[in-house]
């Protein structure tokens, strides 16, 4: 499990990215890069880190199906994913 704080500050940076996407967009098509400077830094969208929905894990995380590889792995085994199920021959 992820610490709290750490699943914490990737919301908080989700928020800020949302926050400030129109502004930025603005700012990077008018090629105004001062402008840019002034808003946060965690507002840009590179800064954001996929995470596992159950337990926050940050490496190896199954973007299609928002989870990592540990817990895609158990949901496969236990039933819980629709349409998984696991390979025999």
């Amino acid at each position: 499990m992820a610490k709290e704080s750490m699943k914490a500050r990737e919301v908080k940076r989700a928020k800020l990215v949302a926050k400030f996407a129109e502004k930025r967009a603005k700012f990077i098509a008018e090629g105004n890069y001062e402008g840019l400077q002034s808003i946060p830094k965690n507002a840009s969208p590179v800064r954001l880190h996929n995470r596992c929905k159950i337990t926050g894990r940050p490496k190896g995380y199954m973007r299609q199906f928002g989870v990592s590889r540990i817990q895609f792995r158990e949901m496969a085994s236990n039933g819980l994913i629709p349409g998984v199920k696991k390979a025999s021959w």
